[in-house]
């Protein structure tokens, strides 16, 4: 069985549609083929009261995002990914690891990668979660003009839900295309961005929503990240 699972190993999660209109012909996941969009990666407005991330301006000029204002207090790293056999848990726990950040304590875009990829597929058969995560992080450049501005990020979640649709996706599976314990989770929640604009604490807020695939029991002995599909995409 694992043999003919290897054979066929991204078959399901690469036949995924955004519209999900050729579920039943494809098997559709949903959109995870092209991977989420990247989120404010340049700064959307030119006010005075911008949140943090917001463009330069001729009262406020910006420091150099290579060169940060001020060094961080630390450099210690992003929290692993608790371990669990609960996909809810997991899907939960993946999200925050995903979501939550803060640009003073001194690691980079490509630590908090790495927290997420380090709970991806331990089989190497599924390699495009790096490429989704990336999507949700900003670029290392903009990352230090955000430390700029003391901007942290978090995510208060309002529900973590198998979606409707994914039954449908199981029934129309042939045999070997997911993996015993393969579900979807759609998060729903709040990103929340905080910092300092012109010496005054700022913040923003976002509705957001997203799907994660995940494999749990029988294939691997704790969950598993496959992919993480487009933002704001979620399959329902």
């Amino acid at each position: 069985m694992l043999r003919q699972i290897q054979r066929r190993p991204k078959r399901l999660i690469f036949m995924i549609t955004i519209t999900l209109v050729v579920l039943v012909a494809a098997v559709g996941i949903y959109g995870l083929i092209t991977g989420p969009v990247r989120h404010e990666a340049k700064q959307p407005t030119k006010t005075a009261t911008s949140p943090p991330g917001a463009v330069r301006t001729a009262t406020a000029p910006a420091p150099s995002p290579t060169a940060p204002a001020s060094a961080p207090p630390s450099a210690r790293l992003p929290a692993p990914v608790a371990e669990t056999t609960d996909p809810e848990k997991f899907a939960r726990a993946a999200a925050e690891a995903l979501f939550d950040w803060d640009t003073t304590v001194g690691y980079q875009p490509a630590d908090i990668a790495q927290a997420v990829v380090a709970v991806g597929d331990p089989t190497g058969v599924e390699t495009g979660l790096a490429s989704d995560v990336r999507t949700y992080l900003p670029t290392t450049y903009d990352w230090n003009y955000l430390r700029t501005y003391q901007t942290k990020q978090w995510l208060t979640m309002k529900s973590a839900h198998i979606p409707q649709k994914w039954a449908i996706a199981l029934a129309q599976a042939k045999p070997g295309q997911l993996r015993p314990g393969t579900v979807a989770y759609t998060i729903t929640g709040t990103r929340h961005r905080s910092g300092i604009w012109l010496t005054k604490p700022v913040s923003t807020q976002h509705p957001v929503a997203f799907t994660m695939i995940i494999t749990c029991r029988p294939t691997f002995a704790t969950c598993r990240l496959l992919r993480i599909g487009k933002l704001n995409s979620p399959l329902n």
